[in-house]
């Protein structure tokens, strides 16, 4: 599947892979691929092969931010209707497992995007900053509120404050990333990644990511637990999982989603 202004969507073998494909501008977001991101996020979404999502970016980049040329296009009257921002929390709100693959840049609203993925991946190399300050605009408030979460107020005032680039080691030592892979090695490590987590409890992974999103937001889980145990209780994994368990062999998970019980 394709999508127009420089995203581009396909499904193989339970992965979701969006690319940001504008590498002339090292893949800064447009207007129009703000806008177009939460389509397909909706359309990964409803597709019941699609058990895990990655991100990642083309020509070597992940994504240099928002196109300061359609600014106004982007964000006209603040974060109500900041396109990035509704991208960002169709990311973050994504059920499903999403991975961040990034290598290169990723500046500004790239940062937005890699932060509302669950885990981030990153090539040795690989670049990362928000850079507001030198423009003298205001992060988004959400970003902003994400940013904090994963690397704690100091942290999150050294990148918002200095506008600097940090490397990929630096990125890790901070949790802003989860892993750093050697040289030429991110695609397939992530591809790797991306199959393991395919081949688990669906139903597990996206009760976990409801719970620790609530959790992380200073919220009550054990409503959203109990709705999650019955649903197990429902479904088929929890006795594929346990058969295959005492049978010495691979499990084959089938939960595709809340009230979709399994593919059988």
């Amino acid at each position: 599947m394709a999508a127009e202004q420089g995203l581009r969507s396909e499904v193989a073998e339970g992965v979701g892979t969006i690319t940001i494909d504008r590498p002339g501008k090292r893949n800064a977001m447009s207007a129009a691929m703000w806008r177009e991101l939460p389509e397909l996020l909706e359309g990964l979404a409803a597709d019941p092969s699609v058990r895990v999502v990655v991100l990642t970016g083309a020509g070597g980049n992940f994504c240099a931010g928002a196109d300061i040329s359609e600014l106004a296009d982007i964000n006209p009257h603040g974060d109500d209707d900041n396109l990035s921002t509704l991208a960002e929390e169709a990311l973050a709100g994504f059920p499903k497992p999403t991975i961040a693959a990034i290598e290169g840049f990723c500046v500004g609203g790239g940062c937005q995007l890699a932060a509302a993925c669950d885990l981030r991946f990153a090539a040795e190399g690989a670049r990362f900053g928000i850079t507001p300050a030198k423009l003298g605009i205001v992060y988004p408030a959400s970003a902003t509120s994400r940013i904090v979460r994963l690397v704690g107020p100091a942290a999150a005032k050294y990148l918002l404050f200095s506008a600097d680039l940090i490397g990929a080691d630096h990125a890790l030592r901070i949790g802003f990333v989860d892993e750093v892979t050697a040289p030429g090695t991110l695609r397939e490590r992530v591809a790797e990644f991306a199959a393991m987590m395919a081949s688990r409890s669906l139903l597990t992974q996206q009760a976990s990511k409801e719970m620790v999103d609530a959790v992380a937001a200073g919220e009550s889980v054990e409503a959203r637990a109990e709705i999650w145990v019955a649903e197990a209780v429902a479904g088929g994994d929890v006795t594929e999982g346990i058969t295959a368990f005492l049978e010495r062999r691979t499990p084959k998970f089938t939960w595709t989603g809340p009230g979709g019980r399994s593919a059988r």
